[in-house]
């Protein structure tokens, strides 16, 4: 089974992240993935997203978003990981704003396994405590280790 710090970087988990706006933030995201991995054109990357939330917010309520999507082009799934400085509307299912986003991208050939990826994200975010460690993190390296920490957990 994929573990998600293998498809999640220290460097594409990101604090502080300037929000804004729904749609700024995922044109970050997108930018920020395009420049880790050159062989994905960042415009697609950003069409994919949008075309995906304007099936329905990934909006997940707590102030969490899960943006994910099918990608032409990706081979393996890949994951980032932002916190924003300030939330930002996302449409979210309790109308709160967001300022945790853990991002999804995988091919286009999507399998269970995917969607498996997409639960262990989502149970995860699930937990208060894990929230509130996130929110906490003051580095990249602190961020990407709560995920770590907290798969290892699961994992025992």
């Amino acid at each position: 089974m994929t573990r998600l710090e293998n498809i999640l970087t220290p460097g594409r988990s990101l604090v502080n992240v300037p929000g804004g706006s729904k749609k700024r933030v995922l044109e970050q995201i997108a930018n920020l993935i395009g420049r880790d991995l050159p062989d994905l054109d960042s415009q697609d990357i950003f069409e994919s997203l949008i075309a995906r939330e304007k099936l329905g917010s990934t909006g997940f309520g707590n102030g969490i978003a899960i943006p994910h999507c099918r990608l032409p082009g990706c081979i393996e799934p890949i994951s980032a990981l932002l916190r924003l400085d300030a939330a930002v509307d996302f449409d979210a299912i309790d109308g709160a704003p967001v300022d945790l986003l853990f991002v999804l991208l995988v091919p286009e050939a999507a399998t269970d396994a995917h969607l498996e990826l997409l639960r262990q994200i989502a149970s995860m975010l699930d937990r208060a405590d894990v929230r509130e460690r996130l929110r906490q993190a003051n580095s990249s390296e602190q961020l990407y280790k709560v995920v770590v920490d907290v798969q290892n957990q699961n994992a025992a």
